[in-house]
Parts: C-alpha cells; sequence; structure tokens
C-alpha cells in the first residue's frame, strides 16, 4: 500500500516565507523557498541555498572594553573611571574585527571593544557578507542587551538585514547572525548597533564604511584609477583617502554604565570631541591595525599595540594625513555624535563633490559640488570633500596644515584652554616622496 502525502495547501506562514525569499533573491540572486514549493518553482535554488553558507568577508564581535581620554580636564567622579585598568580611563561598548581568529582566540576577546568600530569598505554591485556576534559584557553581566548592525542611509535594504531591531534581526549573547548587503550606491556610510540605540551609538558602537563605485580602476580619466563616484568624467578622482569619524563622549554616561548607575540622556552634553575615536594629539599618533581584510593580532587574537602609545591599543585608526604635493586627497566626513561640526581647513580649499552618499550632480548634469575650507556636517550625515596638497615650501620634511572643528570647544576637548578634540594635521612631504597608498588613512 503506498504512503499518501499530505495535502500541500497555501498557508499563510509559507505565504509569509514566499514573499520574503522572492524579496531576497530580488537581491542576491538565490533564496531559500517553503518546502511547500522546493520542487515546483525553484529546485536549482534551493539546492544551492541549503549548501554550506559561504565565509564571510568579514567577522566582527559586540562587546564592552576601555579607552584612553586626557585626564584633564578631570570630570570628577565620571572621568578618569576609577574602575579603568591602567593604561586606560574611559569604559565603552564597541565592537571587533574578529576574522580569521579560531574558536578560543573569540572567546578571549570579551571586553576588548575597540573605539571606533574598525573601519571598512565594500564595492557597488558585489554581496557582501559581515558575520557578527555577541560576546556579551564583561564589566555588566547583568545587562543581556542583544546587538546588530544597521547601515545608516544605506538604500534599498531588504528589512531582514537593517539590523533594526524591531524589524529585522537581533543578535544575543552567545549567538551570531551574517548580514548580507548589496551596494548599489556608492559614497559614505556609516554603521551602528540599533538596539538601546542612544546608549549604544553614545557608548561607542559605531563606525564608517563606504562603497567604491563601480568606475574604480578606470584609469582613462584618472590615472590611479580611485573615484568617489561613477562621475563619468573623472572628476571625482583621487590618489588617497582619509576617514574622519566624528563622535563625541559624555563622561557621566560612560561612567554610569560601568558603575551600574543610569544617567538622563536627556541632560546629555559632550566633554570630548572625538576624530576617529582619539582626541588631539593622539589624532596624530600612529595607526594600529587597521587593514580589515588583514588583521594583525597576537597569539591571543588581541589588538598589538603600538610601542609608546599602548593607552592607544583600543583606539587603532589614526587621522593624521600624509600626502605628496600636487597629489588629490579625498576626506571622507561623517558625523554620529549629537551636534554639528563645521570641519576646516587652514590654507587649504576643499573641493564637496558629494553629500550623503550622493554625488553633487543635478540629474541633467548640472555641477552642485563647491569648494570652501569648510565642510558643516550635521548629526547623522556625511560628505566627501577633496583637496589638492599645495606645493612643498619646506625647509622641513614636510609642511604642515590643520583640520579641525571651527566651533572651538569641540577642537579643544570642549574646554576652555588648551588644545584637543576634534583637531588633525595634514603633512605635505615634496612631490613623489611618498608610495602609493594601499590602504585608507595610512
Amino acid at each position: 500500500m503506498m504512503k499518501k502525502s499530505p495535502p500541500q495547501n497555501l498557508s499563510r506562514r509559507s505565504f509569509l516565507k514566499l514573499a520574503g525569499g522572492t524579496a531576497a533573491a530580488a537581491a542576491f540572486g538565490g533564496y531559500v523557498l517553503p518546502r511547500t514549493f522546493g520542487k515546483t518553482l525553484q529546485p536549482t535554488a534551493v539546492s544551492v541555498a541549503n549548501a554550506a553558507d559561504p565565509e564571510p568577508d568579514l567577522f566582527f564581535a559586540g562587546t564592552d572594553g576601555w579607552i584612553s581620554l586626557p585626564a584633564t580636564p578631570a570630570i570628577a567622579p565620571f572621568h578618569p573611571d576609577d574602575l579603568a585598568p591602567a593604561p586606560f580611563d574611559a569604559y565603552i561598548f564597541g565592537f571587533r574585527n574578529i576574522t580569521g581568529l579560531d574558536a578560543a582566540q573569540i572567546g578571549q576577546q570579551k571586553n576588548k571593544a575597540q573605539h571606533n568600530a574598525p573601519l571598512f569598505w565594500t564595492q557597488q554591485d558585489v554581496p557582501f557578507r559581515l558575520k557578527l556576534t555577541n560576546l556579551g559584557l564583561a564589566l555588566r553581566p547583568d545587562l543581556v542587551d542583544a546587538h546588530t548592525l544597521h547601515w545608516h542611509g544605506f538604500r534599498n535594504v531588504i528589512p531582514f538585514f537593517d539590523g533594526e531591531p524591531s524589524g529585522s534581526i537581533s543578535v544575543p549573547i552567545g549567538r551570531e547572525f551574517t548580514y548580507i548587503f548589496n551596494s548599489h550606491d556608492p559614497g559614505t556610510y556609516m554603521y551602528h548597533c540599533h538596539v538601546e540605540d542612544v546608549e549604544h551609538v553614545h557608548m561607542g558602537m559605531t563606525g564608517l564604511v563606504f562603497v567604491r563605485p563601480a568606475q574604480d580602476g578606470n584609469t582613462s580619466w584618472y590615472p590611479s584609477g580611485k573615484y568617489v563616484y561613477n562621475d563619468g568624467d573623472g572628476s571625482t578622482g583621487f590618489d588617497r583617502e582619509f576617514a574622519m569619524f566624528l563622535s563625541e563622549f559624555w563622561a557621566e554616561a560612560h561612567w554610569a554604565d560601568s558603575h551600574i548607575q543610569l544617567p538622563e540622556w536627556s541632560d546629555y552634553h559632550a566633554d570630548f570631541a572625538m576624530l576617529n575615536g582619539r582626541v588631539y594629539p593622539d589624532t596624530i599618533a600612529p595607526n594600529g591595525s587597521i587593514d580589515p581584510f588583514n588583521p594583525v593580532h597576537d597569539i591571543n587574537g588581541d589588538l598589538i599595540p603600538t610601542p609608546g602609545y599602548e593607552h592607544l591599543q583600543y583606539q587603532p585608526l589614526s587621522s593624521l594625513v600624509n600626502c605628496n604635493a600636487g597629489e588629490r586627497v579625498l576626506l571622507r566626513f561623517a558625523n554620529l555624535g549629537f551636534m554639528q561640526s563645521a570641519m576646516t581647513t587652514s590654507g587649504i580649499k576643499m573641493h564637496v563633490v558629494g553629500k550623503d552618499a550622493t554625488l553633487l550632480r543635478g540629474r541633467d548634469g548640472t555641477d552642485h559640488s563647491y569648494f570652501t575650507n569648510t565642510v558643516s556636517i550635521g548629526a547623522g550625515e556625511s560628505a566627501e570633500a577633496i583637496f589638492v596638497a599645495p606645493p612643498y615650501q619646506g625647509p622641513g620634511p614636510y609642511d604642515t596644515y590643520y583640520l579641525y572643528n571651527r566651533a572651538y570647544t569641540r577642537s579643544s576637548n570642549l574646554s576652555t584652554g588648551g588644545a584637543g578634540g576634534q583637531m588633525t594635521e595634514i603633512h605635505v612631504y615634496p612631490a613623489g616622496t611618498l608610495g602609493a597608498q594601499m590602504v585608507p588613512n595610512t
């Protein structure tokens, strides 16, 4: 006697699965169908989808950690934090790049978050996979928050991968999830955790990401073959690029999280203004390991501090701009603080070519780019500006120019005196001195 198969009715659950799968197929060319429709509609896609998942391009972990900020101005009792292990003084939440680490090494990265989160980039129309795991918080095991990775400003994202927790996936402690992005629009973006977003963003779960245009590699318009956008004429071509991520630090909020207290967020006021997770003069200190696709770790998987800069072990991204005279230098600004910034170059004009991942050119081809020495960037905004490095004057090894927040208290550690905060230097060497740039911010 032959056993009959149960009726294959279209349930509401099956219909919703089919609709979600169709959306995924539109972006990525394959999807998992409900078992009900597997043989009927797309057996090949089901076979491919059921195979082992491809390796992610990057693997990040969410956890807590410690960083270093200037001891002055002291903000008793909030800064320096009396719980901080030397040489650090400030508590954060953050992400770490754990690509290539084994399970034992990954387990040792709890409480070793970095700020800012790792800089990374993708290529237009090339699917990109980023796996996220949640290691939990070493100092606050009572907090069992999930984490997500939300790509701020990303267009046409599938809700499943958006990272906004009420409409997509959150990653609980001890679990992992792979986000898949297919970036159709080049430009500069930000990413951050979207769980308890005011707290998690301010605590440091933020970073800068950009999308390279399909035009990249075409040397007929600009010799380097590097472009900000698909301009069709080389007008956004550049030789070197530097990410400039703006954020802020409210000492009371960070202290409250380390001391099991609850800040009143409506009382927010920033005590430090940060550029790539540091304040001047640390902004011009050397990089740590910053290449996301070739990370360098010690035997335990931890970040390796630069000798003499051990306090910056978990703040690896320098803001120092090094270039040769005559080169076109791209500055990628992104602001995930809560205040407007006015980034200014002294003695150098910037050509603002893009805003919020959009080429400043009208649909009819009208050029809306402009020249300025100050770029205003509101909270949640990004901008791309290119400058031509001026002729070398000498007599030293390089000429120095300054890039700083024109709001003085945000370039001076938000205090009334002294230097610090959102400021860095531009070093212009004689033409031909520096070799080609291989990784941003080097």
